[in-house]
């Protein structure tokens, strides 16, 4: 077996305590994801402590939530080893289980609160997009989330940073950086979020576009992952779910614009 350089996954040791790059980087990406929802929440007539009130409910729940849909689809390893039924930072957060887990408080929270649930869905969607982007990485120091075997000289011919090649390298063999291809994908779409804000788009249908787009890129990535959650050999959990997303998402912009719902725009400070 050869010899190859890689990074620590652990960010700092203080005497019995551990924190690891996975965690640090997850949170980093939620905490510039809710900086960017409070400048442009405030922009659209909100108040600036609307998003960061949502968040702290949010963000708990949502680990939660990601947790336990993770655990759910691996119930018989979970049973076996109890004792690993806490332990997020070996990874295990699956995104479905943590959107799912988001978007259900955010439809309480906005009721409770009175606001539209659809207002802070299209402020929040490039937020929401860009902190997965930063989040995979979090992946990459675990050395998870990635695809099947290939070679060293395929991934230099990805002209990918050596320290990539290198963290790629795992038990013996090199693999595909899906992380990494999730990742880009993510900060593409961010990139369009943010343009599609100037375009003034109906109610909604930013944070549509964004789950139609998120889904897409999450089926065709999926299905190069070798640690994928499975419902039979055949079929994996993430792609069933993106289709079911992309499908769901495509009705709601039409059923929302043919009963009138969202005839009000996003640059609209109603």
């Amino acid at each position: 077996m050869e010899s190859v350089p890689q990074l620590d996954r652990v960010f700092l040791e203080l005497g019995p305590f551990t924190i690891y790059w996975y965690g640090v980087i997850i949170g980093a990406g939620a905490m510039l994801g809710l900086w960017l929802a409070v400048r442009e929440s405030q922009r659209r007539g909100l108040d600036k402590e609307i998003f960061i009130d949502l968040v702290l409910w949010a963000i708990p729940i949502a680990i939660i939530s990601a947790r336990l849909y993770y655990v759910l689809f691996k119930l018989d390893y979970y049973v076996e080893n109890p004792s690993e039924i806490l332990a997020i930072w070996n990874g295990g957060l699956a995104i479905h289980g943590g959107l799912i887990g988001a978007i259900i408080t955010a439809i309480i929270f906005a009721k409770k609160r009175g606001l539209s649930f659809w207002k802070l869905a299209d402020i929040g969607a490039p937020s929401i997009i860009l902190g997965q982007a930063i989040g995979r990485w979090g992946n990459f120091m675990n050395q998870e989330a990635h695809g099947g075997e290939v070679t060293r000289e395929f991934l230099e011919g990805l002209y990918l940073p050596e320290f990539i090649v290198n963290q790629m390298y795992i038990n013996g063999a090199y693999y595909h950086p899906t992380f990494l291809y999730e990742s880009l994908w993510s900060f593409a779409g961010f990139a369009i979020l943010m343009l599609l804000r100037k375009a003034n788009l109906r109610r909604g249908e930013l944070f549509l576009t964004y789950v139609i787009y998120y889904s897409l890129g999450r089926f065709f990535i999926e299905g190069l992952r070798t640690d994928s959650l499975m419902l039979t050999e055949m079929l994996r959990v993430a792609q069933v779910i993106s289709i079911g997303l992309i499908l769901l998402a495509i009705a709601l912009l039409i059923y929302r614009r043919v009963k009138g719902y969202s005839d009000i725009r996003y640059l609209d400070n109603k």
